[in-house]
């Protein structure tokens, strides 16, 4: 996936603002099952907040990371134990889809 512009970036925080974590990684890590869900989110609605429960700061960096990799989606912006994580879908479903629902928030 190409790096996201500075400009595209701060319309995809602008919209995650508004959303809440859909998708929730626990100490165990990523288990076939979130997985899973991390890609349907991410299909459905393009621009998603995940929440890392771990305690260690170095270990909510690495499994951010992971999901990333994991999913094949972008890392928009990480506050805390929230990551807010974006992957274009091959089919954008307007009721579905984040980035056309939140648009009017990004003008």
């Amino acid at each position: 996936m190409a790096a996201l512009s500075i400009q595209e970036r701060k319309r995809l925080r602008q919209i995650g603002h508004t959303l809440n974590p859909v998708v929730m990684v626990a100490d165990k890590g990523l288990s076939e099952s979130v997985v899973e869900e991390l890609n349907r989110a991410l299909n459905d609605h393009e621009l998603i907040k995940v929440k890392v429960v771990a305690e260690d700061r170095e270990a909510r960096a690495a499994m951010i990371t992971e999901i990333a990799t994991v999913s094949g989606s972008e890392v928009v912006q990480t506050i805390g134990k929230i990551a807010l994580i974006y992957r274009k879908a091959a089919k954008q479903n307007a009721k579905l889809s984040n980035l056309v629902r939140y648009a009017h928030l990004s003008n």
